[in-house]
């Protein structure tokens, strides 16, 4: 396809749609806006995007798809603008925001005025942030979830399926209730309760010094998306509260009842709660890109003597196998330490597999 494509906002996902364009449709010239200079400027120095403009309203003029991949406040102030801005025929207005119901309700205008929106959200991330963390395979087998307004036909939503065909993504097409019952289950509410943990434990660390420092393990793992940026994660739960509200109330009602079940020891109705959610959650997908990034993590029993990072690694880039992150769990002098490894994808992680059983000896766990 040919054309002029308006990215608004350098971020992470900003920049990669931008890349999955540019890799796609090589003839269509992107063009980014932010308000973050420094990030349009990076974006610009990356190759990310083709052009940059100074004013929202300079690239929305001749523009034919606009992404709009701000957080979502900013969204609804960015819709205003561009409704009393002059664009093109038949321009394609679109979303990354992971909440739907009040952004479509900020678009009516839009559509009233014969624009067409579509409401869109690629359920992908990753643990960095920022343009220079853009990459084309972050949305790759990731659910893409749309959300047409009434202003959006069959041959919208195609040319738009056109323009993201280089996510590589699958695109799904669903209400706004029900996006905003889905994914605040099973992104929003758990970037709560990771943050309540979190918090919990802050408090207990002020009777018991020694939490920091074991924490640093599972614990850590487990509460990972409590580190996501607290301004975005705000927003989300202002826009989703009646949703989040509904299922923080019936998760209430079944704390209490874990209560009574410890409070009248009923070891039965323990095991079939623990039990009952051990076989749903192995059940899921292993494979499947879901709401909240995955972490391709690897397990290794090392000992622990001076250089075994550096020997490790070295197998690994002898491979040219990428890695994101490695940290080392309770390794103490003299006993073995576990060295985890996160990876960008499951076959990074696979390729490591094998790699390290050929010219190791050492034990490979994989959650």
């Amino acid at each position: 396809m040919e054309g002029n494509v308006l990215i608004v906002g350098m971020g992470l996902i900003g920049g990669s749609l931008a890349l999955c364009i540019k890799e796609e449709h090589p003839h269509a010239s992107i063009i980014g806006y932010d308000v973050n200079h420094k990030e349009l400027r990076l974006a610009n120095t990356l190759g990310v995007i083709d052009e940059m403009v100074q004013s929202l309203e300079q690239g929305a003029e001749k523009a034919d798809l606009i992404i709009i991949s701000t957080p979502v406040t900013q969204t609804e102030k960015i819709m205003k603008i561009l409704h009393n801005t002059d664009l093109k025929q038949g321009v394609i207005i679109t979303d990354t925001g992971s909440t739907k119901g009040q952004i479509m309700k900020a678009a009516r205008p839009l559509s009233e005025k014969g624009i067409t929106f579509i409401g869109g959200h690629p359920m992908a991330g990753s643990h960095k942030s920022g343009v220079s963390a853009s990459k084309k395979i972050l949305f790759e087998n990731a659910f893409y979830m749309f959300t047409p307004s009434d202003s959006a036909g069959e041959r919208e939503m195609k040319s738009l399926e056109s323009w993201l065909s280089g996510t590589r993504a699958k695109f799904l097409i669903v209400p706004p209730k029900e996006h905003d019952e889905l994914t605040g289950m099973i992104s929003h509410f758990p970037h709560i309760i990771a943050a309540s943990l979190v918090h919990q434990a802050k408090d207990s660390s002020e009777e018991h010094p020694y939490l920091r420092r074991l924490a640093a393990g599972g614990f850590r793992d487990i509460t990972r998306i409590a580190s996501s940026n607290p301004v975005m994660w705000k927003d989300i739960t202002l826009q989703n509260s009646q949703v989040l509200k509904d299922i923080l109330e019936k998760w209430k009602i079944e704390m209490e009842e874990v209560i009574h079940m410890i409070e009248e020891r009923d070891a039965e109705k323990l095991f079939h709660y623990f039990n009952e959610a051990k076989v749903f959650r192995d059940e899921l997908p292993v494979l499947s890109k879901g709401a909240i990034p995955a972490f391709y993590d690897l397990y290794i029993d090392v000992p622990d003597y001076p250089g075994i990072i550096s020997e490790v690694t070295a197998y690994l880039a002898e491979e040219k196998i990428s890695l994101t992150n490695i940290r080392i769990l309770e390794t103490r002098e003299d006993i073995y330490g576990v060295l985890v490894i996160s990876f960008q994808t499951i076959e990074d992680r696979e390729r490591a597999v094998v790699c390290l059983k050929e010219k190791t000896a050492y034990d490979l766990f994989i959650d």
